[in-house]
């Protein structure tokens, strides 16, 4: 039998040798472990591997009809308590007929109310769910209390009462997925205590015969899969940072002109909701553009802009700059080949697009230089037609007609910082060649020449794990903007539960040493997923959150 009838032991602040007290039709299995002042009530399920110690904090309750499966440990503080439904105090409350499933992890002063069912690998502490409460996978709750009735999406960390009031209600296909768990539980329960007595086996292998030919409950997989990864992980942080997300489609002609109509709006904030509007938003407008915004509803400002589908087969997932590929609706990883290249002669890529859209935001000035070859190989570029507008589709316009007024020559855009009188941006956007592949390392056409680029950085650089042009640029605009730049690493296995680790923490404000610590990361860590943060050190907050290298 289970080690259930061990008292809590004689501690400076419990003298209260007090037993578990476990109903008679309740089943808990001999590897569980069970010690102190915990009460479990009738028809519970105490599956293999579970450890509920209420040896500090103390008491706990577990009510009727619920379920504690494998590896779930249940633990409370010494200090702290909440009120029990039945108005005395707890360390842990844990209601009727819910489900605490695999690897979960309750530590006290928690509630957790009736009908509730908590993820594989969730954590609850200091906090109370209500009633009703589905929380997925790897989720973190503290210090809050989840309204009756809410849906928690897989990796969120709900640490405000804010978040918590945001969250969405369940839908009955939750409710009836949480019931299937507590059913097949307790049958589970009756099957553990039949066990050994035959004439207790007979009518459950009945009751199966009774039901073979009900049809087979299917769950579908989590709707992100049918996005890349990129655009799945941009949905998710916007969502846990608690913006609200929405899709505009444009037209070739609309395109050009900036003219984006909306589409259905998406009220939702659950991850595989809005998924699913995005992708259909994407199907009823094939062969158009449509772009993911991330909405600051507070603020009543746009904190992304990112498009996530063009006409034909080939398009640009905005996210991370890689090429992706559109069928039904649907945006699939493709490669990372030719990162930030021109779409087409005479056409701006979805990135420097972007990058413009960034410069003008922040009241810099665009301009234009073009070469032919000869000029080029001497670095002698002569002036464009200037750039004197501040809106986005006219400044776009304006670039496309030079690339197209000179075709066989590199043609470069400028973004000029007009009070310090000095240039923040130089970039090719397209050679005599054709489209632009950006290098991973600038070039002399970047403004340095090469002798003096090479002194300056391939020195302090590895060999492997180099940044491309597009995170270069980001790590510039960041600095620029008074922001610090730091690093975490995650092997596939942290990266999936988002346990990510600090590298060693970048205290230069020197672009050419912040590029050579973040490839010394990627270097020292070549196997594991690396991401650019960038960090408003006065908020105290994350201003960007980028992968820059996966295994």
């Amino acid at each position: 039998m289970a080690v259930r009838n061990v008292a809590a032991p004689p501690t400076p602040w419990s003298k209260n040798l007090a037993e578990p007290k476990i109903h008679d039709t309740a089943y808990v299995h001999s590897f569980s472990n069970i010690i102190g002042d915990v009460h479990i009530g009738s028809n519970v399920m105490i599956a293999p591997g579970t450890s509920i110690r209420a040896d500090e904090g103390t008491p706990f309750y577990i009510g009727e009809g619920s379920n504690i499966q494998d590896g779930v440990v249940i633990h409370g503080l010494e200090q702290g308590r909440v009120k029990g439904d039945d108005d005395n105090s707890y360390s842990v409350w844990v209601g009727k007929n819910t489900s605490l499933t695999h690897m979960s992890l309750i530590h006290g002063p928690a509630y957790v109310g009736d009908e509730c069912f908590i993820g594989f690998r969730s954590t609850v502490f200091n906090a109370r769910v209500g009633k009703g409460c589905i929380v997925m996978m790897h989720v973190l709750i503290q210090d809050v209390e989840i309204p009756p009735g809410k849906y928690i999406p897989s990796g969120a960390i709900i640490t405000n009462q804010q978040q918590a009031d945001r969250l969405p209600d369940v839908l009955d296909s939750d409710v009836k997925f949480a019931t299937h768990v507590i059913g097949i539980n307790d049958d589970l329960r009756k099957g553990y205590r039949c066990a050994d007595n035959i004439a207790c086996l007979a009518p459950i292998r009945n009751e199966q015969a009774k039901n073979s030919n009900m049809p087979p409950i299917t769950y579908s997989t989590d709707s992100t899969s049918q996005l890349s990864s990129s655009l799945a992980d941009s949905i998710r942080n916007l969502l846990a940072q608690g913006y609200s997300v929405g899709a505009e489609h444009a037209d070739a002609r609309r395109f050009r002109t900036g003219s984006w109509r909306t589409c259905g709006p998406i009220s939702s904030t659950r991850e595989s909701e809005v998924v699913a509007a995005l992708s259909a938003c994407m199907a009823d407008h094939q062969g158009e553009y449509v772009r993911l915004i991330g909405i600051d509803t507070k603020a009543k400002r746009r904190v992304l802009e990112e498009i996530v589908q063009r006409p034909g087969d080939n398009g640009s997932n905005g996210s991370n700059g890689a090429k992706t590929h559109q069928s039904n609706g649907k945006v699939a990883q493709a490669s990372h080949h030719n990162i930030g290249s021109a779409s087409s002669s005479g056409k701006l890529s979805a990135e420097t697009v972007a990058q413009v859209r960034g410069l003008l935001a922040q009241g810099y000035k665009v301009g234009t230089e073009h070469a032919d070859a000869r000029r080029f190989r001497t670095s002698s570029w002569q002036s464009g037609a200037s750039v004197q507008t501040k809106n986005e589709s006219e400044a776009i316009a304006a670039l496309e007609a030079v690339m197209n007024q000179y075709p066989g020559e590199y043609v470069r855009f400028i973004g000029i910082d007009p009070k310090a009188k000095r240039r923040v941006v130089e970039e090719i956007i397209q050679r005599p060649d054709g489209p632009v592949a950006r290098s991973a390392q600038p070039t002399a056409t970047s403004g340095f020449k090469a002798g003096k680029f090479k002194e300056a950085y391939t020195g302090a650089v590895p060999s492997s794990g180099i940044l491309t042009g597009k995170t270069i640029d980001q790590i510039r605009n960041l600095l620029s903007q008074g922001y610090k730049i730091g690093t975490e690493h995650a092997d596939p296995r942290r990266f999936r539960t988002g346990s990510w680790s600090s590298c060693a923490p970048i205290a230069s404000n020197r672009e050419s040493e912040v590029i050579s610590a973040l490839e010394s990361c990627m270097t020292e860590h070549s196997g594991d997923y690396v991401r650019l943060l960038g960090i408003d050190s006065k908020a105290k907050r994350r201003v960007l959150e980028e992968i820059i290298q996966r295994p």
